[in-house]
């Protein structure tokens, strides 16, 4: 018995220990680089020594191996060298006193940021992809970090206790119970089916961008909540699996760290060394500096919406109609009498208050039975709660005057329809005319080819870049509202508890998976390039291989996508649209509020113009190196980022001279030169010309004016000249460089912050 006594002490010692208990103890990753241990073994090893030698915190009870194995969470030895580990603030101070360590931080916590959205990028007008062998197609690997197949919770549960206790449904194991997981990754490669629809919603066929192309799912969140460690983690596994494209639907809370201090950004900057394509959402935060994963070897991707509504009108007892949107599938039914949460008031509650509909706010005496009007109180505030709340209390509807969300599809447990402060005021001066007012929530409709289209979602993270304010984020748009995919049938919070194998979202998730699928798309059309023997077809890539097959690091399995990842962030950036399908500049939803590249980036994708870019701005490591430099990198950091000694020039190169798709100047202080070169894709001699939108006060030239191309891979440098005129007071003034030729337009956003002349 007493045997069993101390192993029941011993246990909880341990739990209490790795959690924080009985020590201040937080989790923090200590991240150390690249490494040269020959496998996983001794770089666990070595990393049990170096914790035993700084753990003297350690009592008896272990030794100080033993002690070491307790406190260690994580352990990254695949694609670079690292830990995590449970640790009070002083052993913390040790470790960041290491010469071995790159950079030290606490592990926070990330969040989570379909039928019509393929034919609406034209997808299928792709030839070239739709010719392309299955076998080949097949060969492309997508990694998603999300919520499925291989799992990591070691992190999570060490910040947040065991998932038990967290008394909510979960799988210790691939399974996806969230249905984040599911839904990204069947936008990715999901196979096409037929007659698709959300309880009769939406209905046509789904498919993934690339539906034959293979998955490789990290399952790094849990509960929409992701550990620095565990995304860590699964990054390591993922470059070390060999996979061509990164998804990451998730990011920090704002503000994002700096690049060293950042799980995402030190994490996909070896998948960048290794030719991986990193598509990431910028964010669901919806305001100005916002934007995360904003790293320059990260394609940072904004929402924006398509042609095709949800709409969940309203039918009145005078005969108009109130437009609204949402999801609902109510019977055919009758009209009820229509009520303001205001009017409903609890027992002590102010009218303001229970307008919001929250819980315990509504008088059922006075909701039974009827349609509640609900108001929101604040943009962030759960809206699901409050058609709980009208259920809870007998109501059997609820229309929610909502501007900021009313385009956004939504599921309540009783039917409901979101409505815009326009339709707001049609149904008060109803309301206020009748006696009885009465009404009824229609069934859902959907509505195609609508006008304009696309717009920039609402929640969709904005910039400007705060680490990095030279680098214009996000880069571009994509679709990210209302995105009809597969979802897991347990996961039923998001669904008004209604179990369903599909499910139409609208989070920054839906738009790093749209992004990735146009990069899986368009990344097969180079397939054919390396394909046994080698030989280059007559196509419209063939300049593409001649100027790039000498700079392919490997080539393993016939594979070019060391080449393809690198260079297609350049061409979805490059050949993006600022115009949406009515011909205007692209609107913010939901009044179509004038946008900035802060907004969109370069524009919206357009996956089609991106098959064949014609031009593009390059860069590598080095030169990544050299912007780390300018920005503040310490030459231990860089040394265990290279695996190499590296000390920064003396006066590196400016942030505003890295030779990225876009230009960005945030401190402009009386004239400047900026300096990019480009590549040319093509086939025989070519020119092309300059075109400039000239950013608010300031005058701008190109030199040269025109560049000449003889032959493919050629590379061309220019020179553009700002001369302001008056200070932008503050905030960056925006225009845009074009180059063109023919049907080829390589539109550059210009971002400028002019503080003085």
């Amino acid at each position: 018995m007493e045997v069993v006594r101390t192993f029941i002490v011993l246990l909880l010692f341990r739990f209490a220990l790795l959690h924080g208990a009985t020590t201040n103890t937080k989790h923090y990753i200590i991240y150390m680089g690249h490494h040269s241990h020959p496998d996983s073994e001794s770089v666990i090893a070595a990393n049990h020594e170096m914790l035993a030698s700084k753990s003297m915190f350690l009592t008896n009870l272990f030794s100080s191996s033993d002690g070491a194995r307790e406190v260690s969470v994580h352990h990254y030895t695949k694609s670079f060298r690292g830990f995590s580990a449970m640790l009070t603030p002083d052993q913390a101070q040790q470790f960041r006193e290491s010469d071995l360590v790159v950079s030290m931080f606490e592990s926070r916590t990330n969040e989570i940021h379909t039928t019509r959205s393929w034919n609406f990028l034209e997808v299928d007008s792709i030839q070239q992809y739709n010719y392309l062998p299955m076998s080949s197609k097949a060969d492309v690997v997508v990694g998603l970090v999300d919520t499925g197949a291989r799992f990591y919770s070691k992190g999570f549960e060490a910040e947040n206790g065991p998932l038990e206790l967290l008394s909510r449904p979960f799988f210790r194991s691939a399974r996806d119970s969230d249905g984040h997981g599911t839904h990204t990754s069947s936008t990715v490669a999901g196979s096409m089916v037929a007659n698709v629809s959300l309880f009769g919603i939406g209905g046509g066929t789904a498919r993934g961008g690339a539906p034959s192309a293979r998955l490789s799912i990290y399952k790094a969140c849990w509960f929409n909540l992701c550990s620095d460690a565990d995304i860590l983690s699964a990054l390591d596994d993922a470059i070390n699996d060999g996979v061509d494209i990164i998804s990451l639907s998730l990011g920090p809370v704002p503000p994002q760290p700096s690049y060293f201090q950042d799980a995402n950004s030190i994490g996909t900057f070896h998948a960048f060394q290794k030719g991986i394509l990193v598509c990431a959402s910028a964010g669901n935060s919806g305001f100005p500096g916002t934007a995360t994963n904003v790293a320059p070897w990260i394609l940072t991707v904004a929402a924006s919406t398509m042609d095709r509504e949800l709409r969940s009108n309203v039918n009145l007892g005078n005969s108009k109609l109130i437009k609204g949107f949402g999801i609902n599938h109510p019977e055919k039914g009758a009209y009820f009498s229509l009520i303001a949460g205001s009017a409903a008031a609890a027992p002590g509650i102010p009218p303001r208050n229970a307008s919001f509909c929250k819980n315990n706010t509504l008088d059922p005496t006075f909701i039974k039975g009827k349609i509640v009007i609900c108001t929101i109180e604040t943009i962030t505030e759960d809206r699901k709660e409050k058609g709980l709340s009208v259920k809870q209390g007998g109501g059997v509807g609820m229309i929610l005057v909502d501007p900021i969300g009313k385009d956004v599809g939504m599921q309540f447990v009783v039917p409901s329809t979101v409505i815009g402060q326009e339709a707001a005021g049609e149904l008060q001066a109803y309301m206020g005319t009748e006696k009885n007012p009465v009404g009824r929530i229609s069934k859902t409709m959907t509505v195609v080819f609508t006008k304009p289209a696309p717009e920039v979602a609402v929640f969709s993270s904005m910039g400007p870049n705060i680490i990095t304010r030279d680098i214009i984020k996000p880069d571009i748009t994509a679709p990210g509202v209302n995105i009809l995919a597969a979802w897991s049938p347990v996961a039923t919070k998001d669904t008004a508890a209604r179990s369903t194998a599909s499910f139409a979202a609208s989070e920054a998730a839906m738009y790093s998976a749209s992004v990735t699928e146009s990069a899986t798309v368009a990344c097969l059309e180079l397939f054919e390039l390396t394909a046994p023997p080698f030989k280059v077809s007559k196509s419209l890539h063939e300049s593409l291989y001649l100027g790039h097959i000498n700079s392919i690091p490997n080539i393993k399995n016939n594979k070019a996508f060391s080449s393809c990842s690198l260079t297609y962030i350049y061409f979805f950036y490059l050949t993006a649209t600022v115009q949406d399908n009515a011909q205007n500049f692209i609107g913010r939803d939901p009044n179509g509020a004038p946008t900035t590249p802060f907004d969109y980036g370069s524009g919206h994708i357009n996956p089609v113009a991106a098959v064949n870019p014609g031009l593009v701005y390059d860069y590598d490591s080095n030169d990544i190196i050299d912007l780390l430099c300018s920005t503040g990198a310490s030459p231990a950091q860089l040394k265990n980022l290279t695996n190499n000694l590296v000390y920064c020039k003396k006066h590196p190169t400016a942030p505003y001279d890295f030779n990225y798709p876009s230009i960005g100047v945030s401190n402009m202080d009386g004239n400047l030169s900026v300096h990019r070169t480009v590549t040319y894709y093509g086939e025989g001699y070519t020119t092309y010309y300059a075109k400039l939108d000239y950013p608010d006060g300031v005058n701008v030239s190109v030199t040269p004016h025109e560049l000449k191309f003889r032959k493919a891979g050629e590379k061309m440098p220019f020179r553009v000249d700002f001369a302001p005129y008056k200070s932008s007071n503050g905030s960056f003034v925006f225009g845009a460089l074009t180059w063109s030729k023919g049907i080829h337009r390589i539109r550059s956003p210009i971002g400028l912050n002019v503080i003085s002349v």
